[in-house]
């Protein structure tokens, strides 16, 4: 098994890394525990903040991190600049609140209890390709101010992308096993899973790894949090601001290509005629988007990551066609060297569709018309997926009223799913379990301990 950049804007071997030895990846387990043991538990919350604070001035210090998501992802030089700045606000934000997140918390209705926060241990992360800074700074930044230390095994298209952040926290002053990169193979994870030393799992990737990583888990008895896929609901009332809805559902459906799980995926419109004119913009929005070198700031349309990606995503949107959807618009490969492929819309989505339950991980849109606001949520409901969701109307009781009955783990009001330190990440059914990011992630790897004095004797006589 191969770690290996290919620039998806050309089609062209970059480098290639090979996977870690059994004797390394060895090494690299007895390493971080000695870390967690010795040294990094033990240490000052101040200390763990410098460090992520340092880390995050290192990210911000020059462009080497964004070129590398320019060159592995096909990221858009700007959303590259984006999701550095973005991964650096994570840091910065752990290192400000770790020290009132970690504070014992007495319990008033239990005189003498409190609950003391504490690490667990080795928590191992598996992560994607398509946010490969963000993705991991929202694992571990809140994990390293806990105390715990992480051992990361990073998709295999972003060898680069995975180093930098190794070197990051080198630079940032941690020491030699708080952070640790591996190049393992799916053999490999396996066995980390079930080393007595890891004391967590966390995923970020497809269903289908999330099951596998979580059975494994499972049969070890430890704790997971699972962040897999998204098949967002955008829905417009009758009464919600049309032109906001239009730039709202392009921005979301574009952002990375295409490529972000908690992105617009459904656009469902209540009214006919609403419907034509947000189709009409629409398409007119996407005319607008240009193919072109990711590194060249003119440029809007970038490549898919892969060509694994762009063969599934024409797979995917041909298949949708031959159950009966009409492309509307796009549908195809780009005729250019890379990896890129035309904004797409479809309609005619019927329930006998495949496309009706799947995911889309590109510049594909499903388009919906309904008549009234009880199909515009049961629709958006009709789906294996809960993680984000939107709603545009003017009436924000209603827009409360409807974000309740929607299954999901975030619905947002009058804009698309966004993220930000401070706000929980996460979804419900097949979208995962557990959350990130704000207080909640802090807490997903942490050991609550009750600490409870007895009583006082009462006096005698």
């Amino acid at each position: 098994m191969q770690y290996k950049t290919v620039n998806p804007a050309t089609g062209e071997l970059v480098a290639t890394f090979e996977s870690i030895s059994d004797a390394d990846l060895a090494t690299a387990l007895t390493t971080a525990h000695s870390t967690y043991e010795k040294d990094w538990r033990h240490r000052p919350v101040a200390e763990r903040a410098a460090i992520l604070k340092a880390a995050a001035r290192e990210l911000r210090a020059g462009d080497e991190y964004a070129r590398y998501l320019t060159l592995e992802v096909g990221k858009l030089v700007g959303e590259a600049e984006a999701e550095v700045e973005l991964a650096a606000s994570i840091l910065d934000y752990y290192a400000d609140h770790g020290e009132q997140f970690l504070a014992p918390k007495e319990l008033p209705e239990a005189p003498g209890a409190v609950v003391y926060t504490e690490p667990i241990g080795i928590i191992f992360g598996i992560e994607p390709w398509n946010f490969p800074y963000y993705q991991v700074a929202r694992v571990a930044a809140a994990q390293l101010m806990a105390g715990n230390v992480m051992l990361v095994k990073h998709a295999e298209s972003v060898p680069h992308s995975a180093l930098a952040l190794q070197h990051l926290f080198e630079r940032a002053g941690a020491p030699t096993g708080a952070y640790t990169n591996v190049f393992a193979t799916h053999d490999q994870v396996g066995r980390i899973i079930d080393d007595p030393r890891i004391a967590g799992v966390t995923l970020t990737g497809s269903e289908r790894a999330g099951e596998v990583v979580a059975e494994r888990a499972g049969r070890n008895l430890k704790k997971v949090v699972m962040e897999l896929g998204g098949s967002d609901p955008l829905i417009l009332l009758e009464d919600g601001d049309l032109a906001r809805s239009v730039q709202s559902a392009l921005g979301a459906r574009m952002i990375n290509t295409g490529q972000t799980c908690v992105s617009t995926k459904r656009i469902i419109v209540v009214g006919e005629e609403r419907g034509e004119q947000f189709l009409e913009a629409f398409r007119k929005g996407l005319d607008t988007f240009t193919a072109g070198d990711p590194a060249d700031r003119a440029t809007t349309l970038g490549p898919l990551a892969s060509q694994r990606s762009l063969h599934f995503l024409t797979d995917q949107v041909e298949n949708a066609r031959k159950h009966g959807a009409t492309v509307l618009q796009g549908g195809n490969r780009i005729d250019r060297p890379g990896f890129y492929f035309e904004p797409t819309i479809l309609t005619g989505i019927d329930e006998s569709n495949p496309a009706y339950l799947e995911e889309f991980f590109g510049p594909v849109a499903a388009f919906y018309v309904v008549d009234t606001e009880e199909e515009a949520i049961a629709l958006a409901n009709t789906t294996p997926f809960g993680l984000g969701a939107a709603v545009f109307t003017e009436d924000l009781d209603r827009a409360r009223a409807v974000a309740a009955r929607i299954e999901a783990g975030m619905v947002f009001i009058n804009r698309p799913p966004w993220t930000a330190p401070q706000i929980p990440f996460g979804g419900v059914k097949r979208s995962g379990f557990g959350r990130e990011l704000s207080e909640y992630g802090f807490g997903e790897f942490v050991n609550r301990k009750l600490v409870s004095l007895a009583p006082e004797e009462p006096a005698l006589g």
